[in-house]
């Protein structure tokens, strides 16, 4: 099989190709196709869900990565999710967008693949709203680096890059956690006496008046395969901004409409919790 190409980044929700390949998911059916519009659950950075959708008229219960190996002992071997033994993008693989089913369908035939455009929209929603929250949160805390800090592409300390340990989008929304612990102190970021509410109130300021310049949001797509290296970009009245992404966004900032962050810190303020959504 040859990597699969996908054309989720362009927006795309629907599609017609054929299926190249099947491997088995425990009991259920992992159908490759040669061309998808699927956005699979990337197992470096599990941010984005797998979109949901039908391929040949089954379910898509779930969608993964796959990679194959085209030499060496493990040659045709296919891998899914956490087992792949190599890096995203690794010479020698193929990558593979896995469609897991109930059942199976044949090697060869001609199916159309459909994804749920609701559910992908409100994704596309939260991962904007989380990209723009983060540089939102970068200019608030900027004033804390005692420390020069690498910047972000807005030129502010990048404090969701130093500090992220997890970030997850949900549907019109998004969930980012941030260690403050010694690591980062030894960075130079003082989180002593960290008011959430106020930080918050000048990260919703700042993505209020980001939506409101209704800047436009593009991936930049280098190639047609999933490890393709893209980058997300948004035209902000503070300048252009770009951020390493592998998802899918809208095209305008306007459509987020209202938008908004909540800050908690954990009880022994050793991690900075972000929850963004619609306000």
């Amino acid at each position: 099989m040859r990597s699969t190409v996908v054309t989720f980044p362009s927006g795309l929700t629907s599609g017609r190709s054929q299926i190249v390949g099947v491997v088995p998911v425990r009991d259920r059916h992992g159908l490759v196709a040669a061309e998808t519009p699927f956005h699979p659950l990337d197992h470096t950075w599990p941010d984005q869900p797998a979109d949901r959708g039908t391929i040949g008229g089954l379910p898509v219960v779930d969608c993964v990565t796959g990679a194959q190996s085209t030499t060496g002992p493990t040659t045709g071997e296919i891998f899914l999710g956490e087992s792949i033994p190599v890096r995203r993008g690794t010479e020698g693989w193929e990558w593979l967008v896995v469609h897991v089913t109930e059942a199976p369908l044949p090697v060869g035939a001609e199916v159309d693949l459909e994804v749920d455009p609701a559910f992908r929209a409100a994704l596309s929603y939260g991962h904007t709203a989380c990209h723009l929250a983060a540089l939102a949160l970068n200019a608030a805390l900027a004033d804390r680096w005692r420390k020069e800090a690498r910047p972000d592409a807005l030129g502010s300390p990048d404090f969701d890059q130093a500090a992220i340990t997890s970030s997850r989008i949900v549907p019109h929304g998004s969930v980012d956690v941030y260690r403050l612990g010694k690591s980062l102190r030894k960075k130079g970021f003082s989180g002593e006496d960290l008011d959430p509410a106020e930080v918050a109130r000048r990260v919703n300021d700042r993505l209020a008046a980001w939506v409101a310049a209704d800047a436009p949001v593009r991936l930049d797509v280098p190639g047609p395969g999933l490890t393709a290296r893209r980058t997300w970009h948004c035209s902000l009245p503070e300048g252009e901004a770009s951020i390493p992404c592998g998802g899918t966004h809208v095209g305008h900032t306007a459509e987020l409409a209202g938008v908004a962050v909540e800050l908690r810190l954990s009880p022994e303020d050793a991690t900075l919790t972000m929850r963004t959504g619609r306000a």
